[in-house]
């Protein structure tokens, strides 16, 4: 009994220990895709500030492919210490539930909430001189031709392709997906005018706007974009709720990471969302910040997207292929 007391004594003063200590070296921050992308964009912002507010380095690390389902994976087989944490994106939820025969991981239960950063708006682009100017527009042409009407995305189960997805559902109409490797060139298909339209983020597209190359048809904020006062948003368009879907990033670590190493690894992230000058940041990328949330707040709100886009997966008949 006493060695069962001296060993429980020994685990909670290395724990307790190791908590006052943390961090004692570098943080990787684990994105799924590219370098360049916005998700890796935010990521570098919020690991400097990080890095700052914790006195050791917060690396980023892009480890891109399988529609983040590498970096997923192996956020999740990393050691509960708090030195390997991972960018969320809706493909967390996604993936789940498309490969969900194959069981690659629980959203929830097999990784340590710590806290939601922002969201990613999308704005829904047309070529500039379709003859497409709302998004009633583009159902109509659905319903008069089913089929014909098309929508580019970055790939199957990424946020242009479920939105295109949910429109198809809520209208009961049907649209063709064309998935393409990437944001840039499914873009560039549209600007083309090979493909109709497709949903696409804030981010980078207000050149292409301004010279007629792209025409912007409706946003999915709740309230019109200050970019684009004159574009009405999906709401407006006959998509009450659809800015439910907005796409949000946050940081996990994988499960068990120890409750005080959360709450510094969320202080640091929402002392990172309250400074002007990284909000002016991510306002400039049409992300929406509202200052992070508690790990619980995080929590509940991964279920809830889990729930959401289980069932516009479902009523679009989406799979992983």
């Amino acid at each position: 009994m006493r060695r069962l007391v001296s060993f429980a004594f020994i685990f909670v003063f290395f724990t307790a220990v190791n908590a006052q200590t943390y961090p004692a070296k570098p943080v990787k921050l684990v994105v799924g895709f590219s370098a360049g992308g916005p998700t890796d964009v935010i990521a570098r912002i919020l690991a400097q500030d990080m890095t700052a507010t914790l006195g050791q380095t917060v690396l980023v690390e892009n480890k891109a492919g399988a529609a983040s389902m590498i970096a997923t994976q192996e956020v999740k087989r990393s050691a509960p210490d708090g030195y390997t944490l991972y960018m969320t994106t809706l493909t967390h939820s996604v993936n789940a539930i498309l490969h969900a025969e194959k069981k690659p991981y629980d959203p929830i239960a097999d990784f340590t909430p710590v806290s939601l950063v922002c969201y990613l708006p999308l704005v829904m682009v047309s070529k500039g001189d379709s003859p497409f100017n709302t998004a009633t527009d583009l159902v109509n042409a659905a319903k008069a031709k089913p089929g014909e009407v098309t929508y580019a995305s970055s790939g199957t189960g990424g946020s242009a392709h479920l939105a295109g997805a949910l429109v198809q559902a809520l209208t009961n109409t049907k649209m063709t997906h064309v998935p393409f490797k990437g944001n840039a060139p499914a873009l560039t298909e549209v600007i083309a005018g090979r493909v109709t339209f497709m949903f696409y983020p804030m981010i980078g597209i207000a050149d292409q706007v301004a010279q007629k190359r792209l025409k912007v048809l409706a946003v999915s904020t709740e309230k019109r974009h200050p970019d684009y006062p004159s574009v009405p948003t999906m709401h407006e368009s006959g998509f009450p709720g659809f800015e439910e879907y907005t796409q949000g990033l946050g940081v996990v670590g994988p499960a068990g990471v120890p409750a005080s190493v959360v709450s510094r690894l969320n202080e640091a992230i929402r002392a990172s969302l309250l400074k002007p000058e990284t909000k002016d940041k991510l306002k400039g990328l049409g992300a929406i910040t509202e200052g992070g949330s508690t790990p619980a707040e995080f929590r509940g709100w991964l279920a809830k997207d889990l729930e959401r886009w289980a069932r516009v997966i479902k009523a679009a008949g989406v799979t992983a292929e």
